[in-house]
């Protein structure tokens, strides 16, 4: 397949499902080798699958990204399958509500152990190997909460700021090696599983489909839109982006 990545290996963490498929699905379509990490192993699967029958390359391994064994068993696991590593895509997440005073110890560790801690098991092992391929691209995938906050999303509002300094220390310490470093935030994608947080809160399709239509763009991102900006970072095209934020959010940010 020709396209803008075509035959660039890139590991995709939380691949399976919401904004990772619609990355991986981008990126498919413009000829990237994939390898999809995440923990369900039969959605996992069922996503790989559907990949190659629409033509694409790609592969999956059940990973925990919390756990450090399992982020440098995917590196490897892409090195064996494709023989190389060209890109990153930290995409794995979770966003359990919860304010201040409801932020258990527990629940804090859970969230900065999936959305800190996993990139950071990731990009350890990955920079070697894209070190090797002669450089390549590392994508983050953050939020607007990194910088605006949420009452209701604490600690996941932390985590995504920890993840932007990653991103921007990451880029300074190696770029002279060709590794390029970056973060999206892709806005509030409407995904099956927002639209079950936000049933859980008291919002239905009217609610969503309304505030949507109030953002600068009139309507909310679809996990493409992250997809589309992620293809761009990871392609010879954003040759001299590195350490920068990409919002993919309609507008919303200018408010």
């Amino acid at each position: 397949m020709a396209g803008r990545v075509a035959g660039k290996v890139t590991l995709i963490s939380g691949g399976a499902t919401g904004i990772g498929f619609g990355i991986a699905n981008c990126l498919a379509q413009e000829g990237a080798r994939l390898v999809l990490a995440s923990r369900n192993r039969d959605r996992g699967e069922a996503a790989a699958t559907r990949l190659r029958e629409a033509g694409a390359e790609a592969r999956f391994l059940a990973t925990d990204v919390t756990r450090e064994g399992d982020c440098e068993a995917a590196v490897a696991f892409a090195l064996h399958e494709y023989g190389r590593l060209d890109a990153l895509v930290n995409n794995a997440g979770i966003f359990p509500r919860a304010r201040l005073e409801e932020t258990t110890e527990a629940l804090w560790d859970r969230i900065f152990a999936v959305n800190l801690k996993g990139a950071f098991f990731l990009c350890k092992h990955a920079v070697p190997a894209l070190r090797e391929t002669g450089g390549g691209s590392i994508v983050n995938i953050g939020s607007a909460n990194a910088h605006i906050g949420g009452a209701n999303l604490f600690a996941y509002s932390c985590s995504k700021g920890g993840l932007l300094t990653l991103t921007r220390n990451l880029a300074a310490a190696h770029g002279r090696e060709g590794i390029r470093v970056n973060c999206v935030d892709p806005g509030w994608v409407i995904t099956d599983k927002e639209i079950e947080v936000q049933a859980l809160e008291g919002h239905d399709a009217e609610w969503i489909a309304r505030t949507g239509k109030s953002r600068p763009l009139g309507r909310f991102e679809q996990p493409e839109d992250a997809g589309w900006a992620v293809v761009y970072l990871v392609s010879d095209e954003s040759s001299a982006v590195t350490g920068e934020l990409l919002s993919v959010n309609s507008g919303a940010t200018m408010r």
